[in-house]
């Protein structure tokens, strides 16, 4: 007789992608499916209210394809993401979906549910399968379309310090803007960094980006490409080639001020902007033989999913 799987069904309503993710006992994923939400071309992102009507279009869909490859009693707990960081104060609209439907979705099973937020859930998605376990603590980075923090992290006590940040905009948003003046669409970053990688640029054309301590502003660097953009259309390969070059070296040295000042040598990668080929090949290759750790997940695991949730769901369900 075959033994019943034991599952975790999770929601990620984040601002621009609605996921779902089964994954089981063993944190094997099965399910893992996103959709993208849709912004107009020219522009450079969404309202709340918008993308949270088109998360309450699209979990339906993903819920059913789902439920087409489960049977319902082997789904054990629920989990969804309910706001942006594990912080007092922290709050999105958008979630209200992802938190509506798995709670409904639970109380029609019959199962727990458990809520997270969607940092943690980043988090958890790019851990998964790495050298890096819950039970030391570590650096870690969370860069996306919304947020640009250094966090240090303790997973035994699930304690998440803030220690370094933009104090402006993130490196999702300084990207995204470039692109869409470029006349990509939105999000940009991905073609971007495809055009980064294929660039034969020597030396960047734009300023480094400047430090305040652990917090970094990156408003100054973008003035400068939209000008640059604007004076010259024909450079714009360079200077998207450029913004990556900076935000590289901005990066490593980041990294290097954090591990002399908190004494812990394991950094991990997590978000969006963390997928990026450019970035990742220039940070492994820059501390190659250092006494730094510099950890990046699965590259389809760095943007939003709802796969860390449902890991989370798993460790606190069954650990």
């Amino acid at each position: 007789m075959e033994s019943k799987r034991r599952l975790i069904l999770s929601i990620d309503t984040s601002n621009y992608t609605t996921s779902v993710a089964l994954t089981d006992q063993e944190e094997n994923i099965l399910i893992d499916r996103r959709i993208l939400l849709n912004v107009k071309q020219g522009e450079r992102g969404l309202r709340q209210s918008d993308a949270l009507f088109q998360h309450v279009e699209n979990l339906p869909l993903l819920l059913e394809e789902c439920f087409s490859f489960v049977k319902q009693e082997e789904i054990e707990a629920v989990a969804a993401s309910e706001r942006p960081r594990p912080v007092e104060n922290s709050y999105m609209p958008v979630f209200r979906a992802g938190t509506s439907f798995g709670r409904s979705l639970a109380a029609s099973l019959g199962v727990p549910f458990f809520s997270f937020s969607h940092q943690e859930g980043h988090i958890a998605a790019a851990l998964h399968k790495t050298s890096l376990n819950f039970s030391e603590s570590f650096l870690a980075f969370q860069l996306s379309g919304g947020t640009c923090e250094l966090l240090m992290v303790n997973p035994e006590k699930a304690e998440f310090e803030l220690i370094g940040q933009s104090k402006d905009i993130s490196f999702g948003q300084l990207l995204d803007r470039f692109g869409v003046a470029m006349g990509l669409a939105f999000p940009a970053g991905r073609e971007m960094d495809r055009l980064a990688c294929n660039s034969d640029l020597g030396k960047s054309l734009l300023k480094a980006i400047p430090f305040d301590g652990l917090a970094i502003n990156l408003s100054g660097i973008e003035t400068q490409a939209l000008r640059l953009l604007s004076e010259d259309h024909n450079k714009n390969i360079e200077v998207c080639a450029s913004l990556f070059v900076e935000i590289s070296s901005c990066l490593e040295r980041w990294i290097e001020k954090a591990l002399l000042e908190k004494q812990i040598n394991k950094v991990l990668f997590s978000g969006g902007v963390s997928s990026s080929q450019y970035i990742r090949a220039h940070l492994q290759r820059y501390f190659s033989g250092s006494s730094a750790e510099i950890i990046f997940g699965k590259t389809e695991l760095s943007a939003d999913n709802a796969v860390g949730i449902a890991l989370l769901g798993g460790k606190k369900l069954w650990q």
